[in-house]
């Protein structure tokens, strides 16, 4: 019989426990709908392999990984070239994590993911707000006729929590039409204290990695210039700490479009930084 120790290809940190486990981090490789560059239904995979070049301690929040209590549950198999099933999976799976009075931590995959997340979430959390982070605005009806589009994400989840609802941090790509649409609502901030809105309401968070600029995240299918540094990303976590966040994503990581593999360890360590204000 072999004795081991062999490689563990899950999360590091992780609660290997589901039912003893607080947190549910869910792989989510769709990217089925992006508009410029595919890959980041690769990202979870590679995501967790890198994931042990990490610290589980952060000197940010002096936490260690262990203290978080997640479980990393895997990769979901979604049937490719089928959007509408492949968001059913997740919707059904997300629900199956809060029914156990869990919290979702998604690790996508292109930006629609979040969709039946929010879909899922919002039968269990009537005050639900959204924080997100992001190059783009993600606030069309459509795109190309498509209105099920990464593009148009965050308007659909409008419909569901209502824009009053939604912070948007980072943004600086869209049309016309979006940005007014978030001048109308008021949805982008650009100081920690204009979050303060949010203060009695259920946070899910959502993190798509371009809104880091390309000279630190390259890695992604849509890069953005003029965008955060890390530190500021994290600046914004810091702050997010005391608010209730019931729910989590990081998507749009395409690893291959980096060959040094810089953006995968940068987007370890934005998912490390933030599990440690769940």
């Amino acid at each position: 019989m072999l004795r081991g120790p062999f490689l563990d290809r899950n999360w590091m940190g992780q609660n290997p426990d589901y039912n003893s486990s607080d947190i549910i981090m869910l792989g989510l490789p769709f990217d089925g709908t992006v508009s410029y560059r595919p890959g980041s239904r690769f990202a979870p995979e590679q995501i967790r392999l890198a994931s042990w070049g990490l610290e589980e301690y952060s000197p940010n929040f002096d936490k260690h990984l262990e203290d978080v209590n997640f479980n990393d549950a895997g990769d979901l198999e979604l049937p490719l070239g089928n959007t509408y099933k492949s968001l059913d999976v997740i919707e059904q799976n997300v629900e199956d994590i809060y029914k156990d009075g869990k919290r979702v931590f998604g690790i996508g995959g292109e930006h629609l993911v979040t969709l039946p997340e929010i879909k899922a979430v919002s039968k269990f959390y009537k005050n639900l707000a959204i924080v997100h982070f992001d190059a783009h605005t993600d606030l069309r009806e459509e795109y190309l006729g498509e209105e099920m589009s990464h593009s148009a994400v965050i308007r659909h989840v409008s419909k569901i929590v209502g824009p009053e609802n939604i912070k948007q941090v980072g943004i600086r790509s869209g049309m016309k039409e979006e940005f007014e649409f978030m001048k109308q609502h008021k949805t982008l901030i650009y100081e920690f204290h204009e979050l303060d809105v949010l203060k009695n309401k259920k946070i899910f968070v959502t993190v798509d990695l371009d809104v880091l600029d390309p000279s630190v995240m390259p890695g992604t299918g849509t890069p953005e210039s003029g965008g955060m540094r890390f530190d500021e990303l994290v600046g914004w976590f810091a702050y997010l700490k005391k608010f209730d966040i019931i729910g989590a994503d990081v998507v749009e990581l395409a690893p291959d479009y980096d060959a040094s593999g810089v953006s995968t360890a940068v987007a370890t360590k934005v998912i490390r930084e933030l599990l440690m204000i769940m």
